[in-house]
């Protein structure tokens, strides 16, 4: 997982602070179905599997899915 400190945060790509408002579940969810449909992946299954567990689940899915164009950091 690629979760930085904000120390380590570098200006990249779409950035989001997990301690902010862009950091909710709702807004990860939100940002998650916007970048599935683009992708064109499955959307449902991504929303499945984000929503199958707690918070740290929610961010592990996001950043297995989104990593590679999503910086997450606190």
């Amino acid at each position: 997982m690629t979760i930085k400190s904000v120390k380590e945060f570098r200006d990249q790509g779409i950035r989001v602070d997990l301690t902010g408002p862009e950091g909710n579940a709702f807004c990860l969810l939100g940002l998650a179905r916007t970048l599935a449909k683009q992708l064109d992946r499955d959307v449902e299954d991504i929303h499945k599997r984000m929503t199958s567990g707690d918070y740290e689940n929610l961010i592990t899915v996001f950043e297995e899915e989104f990593g590679d164009l999503v910086t997450l950091y606190r």
